[in-house]
Parts: structure tokens; C-alpha cells; sequence
């Protein structure tokens, strides 16, 4: 079964952060921090992510889940910009 709306959201998540040096600890915990703020927008849909899913046809599952990943990258840049791993 393709998942495509998840692996967009969670791509988006992870798109364009300040990466710590690949295999490093920071960058373990900084994928995983990606993964698990992506899962909590995408399941929580706080304002906007719940409206955009109400969308017609494809396009609400594609756009709560792409919302949710926009919202996770956002926590995550400013994150790991004034908390350096």
C-alpha cells in the first residue's frame, strides 16, 4: 500500500535543517525529532492541518499531511538553530 501524503509530510519535516554531521549522535536525535514532531502534528492537526483536510477528493490527505510536515520543520529549524545539538 503507497503512502504517499506521509512520506511528502514527512520529508517536508526534514526538508532544509541545519544537519550536525551525518551518523552523529545530534543527527540520530535530530532525525528523530523530525519524525516525532511530524507524527504529533499530523495526528494532533492543530488549526489550519484539520481545515486543509476537509479538502475534496486527494487533495485534503495530501495537504493536512504536507501542513503537518511544514508545521514539524518550522519547530525543528528553530529548534536546532537556538538549540544547537
Amino acid at each position: 500500500v503507497a503512502v504517499v501524503d506521509e512520506v511528502v509530510g514527512q520529508w517536508t519535516a526534514l526538508l532544509f535543517l541545519p544537519w550536525p554531521p551525518i551518523g552523529s549522535t545530534a543527527f540520530w536525535v535530530a532525525l528523530a525529532a523530525g519524525f516525532a514532531l511530524f507524527r504529533l502534528f499530523d495526528i494532533w492537526k492543530p488549526g489550519p492541518i484539520d481545515a486543509v483536510q476537509r479538502l475534496p477528493g486527494g487533495w485534503g490527505i495530501m495537504a493536512d499531511d504536507l501542513l503537518a510536515g511544514l508545521a514539524a520543520n518550522l519547530v525543528l529549524q528553530l529548534g536546532l538553530r537556538f538549540f544547537p545539538l
